[in-house]
């Protein structure tokens, strides 16, 4: 008979529409034969949202630390309630990576003796993410990263899957994106200082060596920088790009600001990946300006599937689902699939799109220095441009 299994499965349900897995230690079955175990790994903070198996938060909102590991379980959950219509025979156990005193060393180890075939992990920090490449390189277990883009301790891994492109590839990503659709014009590069940002900028200069450089002007401005201090620097005869060179939310929520006020300017501002959900991308009255991101998620809400994830969810939990709802919805279903197609050839058949929900993932093996014999992680190398004037979508290259 078929049959999915959640494990350990406890689940509690608040006023409202909380869904949580209370993940105690599981036992190992004793069976020699058993379907397929996938881990997943989410921060979930349920030690802080439950005592004893009740629910302490009362009925205040839900505090946004629990945001992004409730929504990637949420979507975890409705991908494998698909797979259970689908008959699909697999065991998803689900671990919380917040648990208090608990390493990430220790529930690596109380992992290692359960045979599992495949890691789903929404990671928070790079002592996680160190920890468990390490582990799935061990076990030779593919460990897929959906949401963290970070190859911090990654290398010679040729088991970590990053679905969520890394800063270094959007960075070369924005530089050949300017460079081939924006020809002519007044470039200039806004940043901040700090180490990150530093960073950022020789990853910009460095992409123009690869190709012919842009005619670009570099600016470092306070973090509270005004449209005095900005607009002087602008071209009213020509389009202007300005790009961002900072992930800094509150630097990026300001520069649109800014640029917001100056509607006898034609602006093109190009984002960081940071700007995909943030609020003042949406709500700029300027027709003048055109807001330019890229992200590696395409969730179109006007896809057939994102409609159908979107419906089930209100009608479940009475909201709007977040990215991280699409995000884990997708790398469980597609994953799983893979894996139950070709089990311990997965790595090799990357490119299967038959399974994708709306991604159309392009997974490359990356070596960070050009004389390794094996990758240090395999990365997701598709980028989407979202174009955003006047708090609508333009296009979407």
């Amino acid at each position: 008979m078929n049959k999915l299994k959640l494990i350990p499965i406890r689940i509690f349900s608040s006023i409202v529409f909380i869904l949580l897995i209370a993940t105690h230690s599981a036992k190992a079955q004793t069976d020699s034969i058993h379907p397929l175990r996938i881990a997943v790994l989410a921060p979930l903070y349920l030690d802080s949202a439950f005592e004893n198996n009740n629910y302490k938060l009362g009925n205040t909102n839900i505090p946004k630390l629990f945001l992004p590991g409730l929504d990637f379980y949420n979507g975890i959950t409705m991908a494998t309630d698909s797979l259970k219509n689908e008959g699909v025979e697999i065991e998803v156990w689900i671990y919380d990576t917040k648990k208090k005193g608990q390493s990430p060393e220790s529930l690596a180890a109380e992992m290692s003796p359960l045979g599992f075939s495949l890691i789903i992990a929404s990671f928070s920090n790079i002592a996680e993410q160190k920890t468990f490449s390490n582990f799935s390189f061990s076990n030779n277990i593919p460990l897929v990263s959906a949401t963290y883009p970070n190859d911090a301790y990654v290398n010679a891994n040729p088991y970590f899957l990053m679905v969520n492109t890394s800063l270094k590839t959007h960075t070369e990503a924005i530089y050949k994106y300017v460079q081939r659709n924006y020809p002519v014009g007044k470039f200039i590069f806004v940043t901040r200082k700090g180490s990150m940002e530093d960073k950022i900028q020789n990853m910009f200069s460095e992409a123009g060596k690869k190709t012919y450089p842009l005619n670009y002007k570099t600016v470092q401005m306070p973090d509270n920088f005004t449209t005095e201090q900005l607009l002087p620097l602008l071209d009213s005869n020509r389009q202007n790009v300005v790009i961002c060179g900072s992930l800094d939310e509150k630097f990026g929520t300001n520069l649109i600001k800014v640029l917001d006020q100056a509607p006898s300017y034609q602006i093109i501002t190009i984002g960081m990946p940071t700007w995909d959900g943030l609020k003042s991308v949406s709500t700029t009255s300027n027709q003048t300006l055109e807001i330019v991101y890229s992200t590696p998620y395409n969730y179109s809400r006007s896809d057939k599937v994102i409609t159908e994830i979107t419906t089930l969810y209100k009608t479940k939990f009475n909201g709007r689902p977040s990215d991280m709802v699409f995000k884990g919805f997708e790398t469980m279903y597609c994953f799983s699939k893979l894996l139950l197609k070709y089990h311990n050839n997965l790595l090799n058949n990357l490119s299967d799109s038959s399974f994708r929900i709306s991604g159309n993932f392009q997974f490359q093996p990356v070596k960070l220095n050009s004389d390794a014999q094996i990758p240090d992680y395999i990365e997701n190398k598709k980028l989407f441009f979202i174009h955003v004037q006047q708090g609508a979508i333009k296009a979407i290259n």
